[in-house]
């Protein structure tokens, strides 16, 4: 049995997804049955998609560092380091401002939406369109409350932004529409709440900002080390509150974690699927400027798989998740329901099960290839390039009707 907090952990999410993929296995979900003769198949499909894309066989770890470069460029390197930081950690903090306001505004843009960069002209879509557009208003101080002082996020300034910001810093307009802004202003409303409330999570050595998240995660270290799975649970603990039209169970917000007919138990904790997809992103994203600053995160395997459509895309495009009903995946789906919440459910239980199968067929051992470089390497893309395929807007292989807060 579970109470609400024990849902906020990378364990929950992964114990809770293995026992939706036995259901959907035994019949007992009602929406979704698994195809295990085309695990081999899409293992074999991952493993091409890696090497095509590193041929030196070592991906990165899966971050929203990856679509800050571009044309082999660097953007935040080459911003980072124009500047005199006074301090490692003073550096760290600015990344986490960054990544944080960055994975927020990552929902869905929409198939008709790019933005056109005015310093490279470059043009990008989807994720890495998002992530340009988010990094150049970073960039320009469009969450800093300090003129003088550009590359920062302050919770007073992510307090004021509306959707005409969000609307003018992503070019969006008649002729190149950017689904969610609203929302997506929203969220950066409640994150700068968020982060006003709770000052010994985020204004222990600064004005109350994102990135003193840093500060609170140095100070849960250990000799020099930090587990990935306290990284989520304090981005979990001090986030909860900012996803809007969510589960709160026992006055503890829920996040991405949603009620399912298939669960039962005595409490009503043990009848929800916790995924939280957005923030074990941000947490794998926070991996880089903790080491950067001289920490060392361990236990990335902790972590678990993204429960998004990319990754949920690449089992139902080869086979393996099957819904029952085929006309499902012709209907707009809410992200609540149980359709959807038992798709992403498995996909977590399947990525657990396709990594090292990944890692076989490139003749590496599983601890040199870990999850979070299967996905990098990897699934994700492996599902975006199916999406491509299959699909002339690339999207996933149903409609997911989404508030811009889940994927």
């Amino acid at each position: 049995m579970l109470g609400a907090r024990a849902l906020l952990s990378a364990a929950a999410v992964r114990s809770t997804a293995r026992y939706m993929l036995t259901l959907a296995e035994d019949g007992a979900l009602e929406d979704w049955s698994v195809d295990r003769s085309r695990l081999a198949a899409t293992a074999d499909f991952v493993a091409h998609v890696v090497r095509d894309r590193y041929p030196g066989l070592h991906p990165p770890l899966h971050a929203r560092w990856r679509h800050f470069v571009f044309q082999g460029r660097d953007l935040w390197k080459e911003i980072r380091g124009a500047r005199a930081w006074p301090g490692a950690a003073a550096a760290a903090r600015a990344a986490f401002d960054l990544v944080i306001t960055s994975v927020l505004l990552d929902a869905g843009a929409g198939s008709d939406w790019v933005y056109r960069d005015p310093t490279t002209g470059i043009t990008a879509a989807r994720s890495e369109g998002l992530a340009l557009a988010s990094l150049r208003w970073f960039e320009r101080g469009g969450f800093s409350a300090q003129a003088q002082d550009p590359l920062r996020a302050d919770a007073a300034a992510l307090e004021r932004i509306d959707a005409r910001s969000v609307e003018d810093a992503f070019q969006s307009s008649t002729a190149n529409p950017l689904q969610g802004a609203a929302g997506r202003a929203v969220l950066l409303n409640r994150l700068g709440s968020a982060v006003q409330a709770r000052p010994d999570l985020f204004a222990s050595a600064d004005l109350p900002r994102p990135g003193g998240l840093f500060d609170a995660l140095v100070a849960r270290s250990s000799a020099g080390e930090l587990p990935a799975a306290t990284v989520l649970e304090v981005l979990l603990e001090g986030l909860g509150s900012i996803w809007p039209n969510r589960p709160n169970l026992e006055g503890v917000p829920l996040g991405d974690c949603w009620p399912h007919p298939a669960l039962r138990g005595p409490r009503s904790a043990d009848r929800f699927v916790p995924l939280h997809k957005l923030s074990q992103w941000l947490a794998y994203s926070l991996i880089e400027p903790l080491e950067g600053a001289g920490l060392s995160v361990c236990n990335v395997d902790a972590l678990t798989g993204l429960a998004e459509y990319r990754n949920g895309g690449l089992f139902v495009d080869l086979g393996v998740l099957v819904p029952r009903d085929a006309l499902a995946l012709s209907r707009a789906h809410e992200v609540s329901d149980p359709f959807v919440v038992g798709w992403r459910a498995a996909t977590v239980a399947l990525l657990d099960e396709i990594a090292p199968l990944v890692a076989t067929r490139l003749g590496l051992p599983r601890e040199e290839f870990p999850l979070a470089r299967v996905l990098e390497g990897g699934t994700w893309a492996a599902g975006r390039l199916l999406a491509r395929q299959k699909r002339a807007d690339a999207g996933p292989p149903f409609r997911v009707l989404s508030d811009g807060t889940v994927f």
